[in-house]
């Protein structure tokens, strides 16, 4: 993975008040910023969402801060071809919100990430979860699948750094093209990697039995 691991699933110690924060506080800002992209859908909101993240990175320390930009470094690509695609669907304005949108929203998601350690975070998503019993859902599955979400992400990252650097020495530069297809296989094996572990250790219903 590289150096991946601290672009969203490694935790930045520090001392800051976005540190020290309680966990339901850090949620509670990253769902209500989600709501803001969904309900109040417009370039003002996107402006003012990514303005509070990189307020909050920056209260949060230099060494958080300095992470702000790194999606832009590693994805640069995927935003691109989004808002190319939105440009000519819908026009500038409209692109420019969605894309901006999406971008505050990961930032906001990256700091939870960034200043809580992924123990307290996945042991406070069993908690939020527990109700779900009564339905017969598990809890711990979900913290599970979390977990499971939280480690795929800086190894896809990985990837596509790979690849676009396989493609830089092959003379194909940055080309979209060239990058998107071998990502996307490598991310396909990853997850077919992490399910066949998971099934050879009973974690997956009927992993054990399944068959031709």
């Amino acid at each position: 993975m590289r150096g991946h691991a601290a672009l969203l699933g490694l935790q930045i110690p520090g001392r800051s008040p976005v540190h020290r924060a309680p966990l339901w506080l850090k949620y509670s800002v990253l769902v209500l910023g989600g709501a803001a992209v969904v309900l109040l859908r417009g370039p003002a909101t996107t402006a003012v969402l990514l303005a509070a993240s990189v307020g909050l990175y920056a209260l949060a320390g230099r060494a958080v801060f300095r992470a702000w930009a790194a999606p832009l470094r590693a994805m640069w690509w995927l935003f691109a071809i989004l808002a190319a695609h939105q440009w000519w669907l819908n026009g500038p304005v409209f692109a420019a919100t969605m894309v901006g949108g999406m971008l505050a929203c990961l930032q906001l998601a990256r700091l939870l990430l960034l200043t809580t350690p992924q123990s307290e975070l996945i042991d406070g998503l069993a908690r939020a979860a527990s109700p779900a019993r009564r339905v017969g859902l598990d809890p711990d599955a979900f913290a599970l699948a979390v977990a499971l979400m939280l480690r795929s992400i800086p190894a896809v990252l990985g990837a596509a750094q790979d690849v676009g650097d396989a493609a830089r020495a092959r003379g194909l530069g940055r080309n979209p093209l060239a990058l998107a297809s071998p990502v996307v296989v490598s991310t396909v094996a990853y997850a077919q990697q992490t399910g066949d572990a998971l099934a050879a250790r009973g974690l997956l219903e009927g992993g054990a039995d399944s068959g031709p």
